[in-house]
């Protein structure tokens, strides 16, 4: 089981929780952030300091959000498992559902 970052992190990118990860496998999309499933330790720091609630423990994804899951996996298909989200740093594309959507507001 892993954490899984959904919709409401598009266009926000608070980063927030990357700042909390203590294995550094939070990694930075063109338009969200990104849990790598190997990686993640399943600690839970990232998920209270998220200020939209956009992270969630895997068994516990809102049905509406539930592609994000898959997501998640998909976007380390190219990239595999670097060991670590600095050493890669912002990498510019998405994965659906999140590269399918029109931008998105967020209240500052």
């Amino acid at each position: 089981m892993t954490y899984v970052i959904a919709e409401p992190c598009v266009d926000l990118q608070d980063k927030a929780c990357i700042e909390e990860c203590p294995v550094d496998c939070i990694y930075e999309g063109g338009r969200m952030l990104y849990i790598h499933p190997d990686e993640c330790v399943d600690c839970g720091a990232c998920e209270p300091v998220c200020p939209v609630e956009a992270i969630y423990y895997e068994d516990d994804v809102p049905d509406q959000w539930k592609d994000y899951t898959k997501a998640n996996a998909d976007f380390f298909e190219e990239l595999g498992s670097p060991g670590g989200a600095s050493k890669v740093g912002r990498v510019e594309r998405d994965v659906p559902p999140a590269s399918g959507l029109p931008p998105q507001e967020h209240d500052a």
